[in-house]
């Protein structure tokens, strides 16, 4: 994802980028040169250079932000379908148990829409509508947390073995203690 839905970026962070590129614009104009106006700007100088030449081409109007690169391949209609039919539940689509994976989503895209994903896209849709990813912490119900703090106090410590001797020992693994 390189510009789509804005590069990723919230709303402030893109108007300050915008802002950035119109900062190096103003002095471009008044002749700084393009370390300068890096160093400033904490640019690179490579970035720099690149709107220099952009700029001297098309004036201020050609750093200013041109929107996505491309499109989305799921639109926001098409994405409420597909949380629509999320909410059906793996089970509903074919998939034995209650448990949606990134590789599951990705093969109900190419079913439902004929659009091709990678795993990796398909983390950074979900992510870019709001969602998040989720491990399930796998607990009896009837966990008694009092029970299990005292285990762990009382139990826990004479059960394990200490990690180091209580009497000295010798660095070599075939010869034994010298003393």
């Amino acid at each position: 994802m390189r510009y789509a839905q804005k590069g990723g970026l919230t709303d402030e962070r893109w108007a300050f980028r915008e802002k950035l590129r119109m900062e190096a614009a103003e002095r471009f104009r008044q002749g700084y040169e393009n370390p300068v106006i890096a160093h400033d700007l904490r640019l690179s100088v490579r970035s720099v250079q690149r709107w220099r030449r952009a700029w001297s081409q098309n004036g201020p109007r050609a750093l200013a932000s041109k929107g996505p690169a491309s499109l989305p391949l799921l639109s926001d209609e098409l994405f409420a379908v597909l949380e629509r039919e999320l909410a059906k539940g793996p089970v509903a689509h074919g998939w034995p148990d209650q448990t949606w994976s990134l590789s599951r989503i990705k093969t109900l895209i190419g079913r439902r829409f004929h659009k091709s994903y990678t795993v990796q896209g398909v983390a950074a849709l979900l992510k870019r509508h709001g969602w998040s990813c989720q491990v399930p912490a796998r607990r009896a119900v009837e966990r008694d947390e009092i029970a299990v703090a005292g285990w762990v106090k009382e139990t826990w410590p004479s059960v394990e073995r200490p990690w180091r001797r209580s009497t000295p020992g010798s660095s070599s693994r075939t010869r034994p203690d010298s003393r």
